[in-house]
């Protein structure tokens, strides 16, 4: 499991959010109306190159009327404190400082568990000056209180709740929570459902507690189910179509040559009955219009 590229998506599907939880110091007074933009990776690794970790995110905020200066925030998450090294982090700051000419940057590291004895200041000088003092902000998941959070309107603090420290025996009721917030902050069907596997993975229930939920939520339980159900269900017979789709579209291409894009869009939006009935005419159609008439 990459927990890496779990909290990346998270980042870029909710980088408002994801900023205001995990970068409250620098972000609380961004503004509704600042635009946040992933850095291009192709960039960063033409231009940093061993240095660039894929799994890094930078974010550049901009201000659309340009009364502030832009400012990049680089978030790193660790699942392992150990791998952290706070000279790569500097190394890379200064990097994507030279790099788009900015001293507005903003270095954040999210610890996915415990981060004791880690590195939280980088100092170099001599005896009479210091002449470096890099710092970074940083959230430790594990060492947040459940209890702080178990009613955020911040959609990603409430999807890390399960990361979040608690009693054991309140895992159930922690799992509930974040799926309540799933449910109740985020409308889009397919981003439910992708983060509802988000949440049981770091809730990680075992059979007992998964049916002390169904008991105690019996209502959530039950809805939540049959969505994901649906939603499996419906996705299933969407990739079956995209297949049969990209079946016929050879067959066409083979037989009349290059598709007109009309055709192609055509492929793409017909069901299951239609591209069934277009294939077989491919057998003994003479020409394209002959097959979808």
């Amino acid at each position: 499991m990459s927990h890496d590229q779990n909290f990346k998506n998270l980042i870029l599907d909710y980088p408002r959010a994801a900023l205001a939880f995990f970068a409250a110091p620098e972000a609380l007074d961004l503004g509704g109306d600042v635009r946040i933009l992933p850095v291009r990776q192709e960039q960063l690794q033409e231009r940093l190159g061993e240095r660039f970790r894929e799994l890094d995110v930078p974010l550049l905020v901009e201000w659309p009327d340009g009364r502030r200066e832009a400012i990049l925030f680089l978030i790193e998450e660790e699942s392992d404190a150990r791998r952290f090294s706070i000279h790569r982090l500097a190394h890379y700051c200064l990097d994507l400082a030279e790099l788009f000419g900015t001293e507005r940057v903003v270095p954040v590291v999210i610890f996915l568990r415990a981060a004791s004895g880690v590195a939280t200041q980088l100092r170099l000088g001599g005896e009479r000056h210091l002449y470096l003092d890099f710092h970074y902000l940083r959230r430790v998941l594990a060492e947040l209180t459940f209890e702080d959070y178990r009613d955020s309107d911040n959609l990603v603090a409430r999807l890390t709740l399960p990361n979040m420290a608690y009693p054991p025996e309140r895992r159930v009721e922690v799992y509930a929570q974040a799926v309540r917030g799933l449910t109740a902050l985020e409308p889009d069907p397919e981003k439910r459902l992708k983060y509802l596997d988000f949440i049981d993975i770091y809730a990680a229930l075992d059979d007992n507690e998964r049916t002390q939920y169904t008991r105690d939520y019996p209502d959530e339980a039950q809805t939540m189910s049959r969505f994901a159900e649906r939603f499996r269900e419906e996705g299933m017979q969407q990739g079956m179509q995209q297949g049969e789709a990209r079946v016929l579209a050879r067959l066409l291409r083979l037989k009349f040559g290059t598709l007109p894009e009309d055709v192609e869009q055509r492929l793409v939006v017909a069901d299951e009955a239609t591209l069934l009935v277009w294939s077989e005419r491919v057998l003994t159609a003479t020409s394209l219009e002959e097959v979808l008439h």
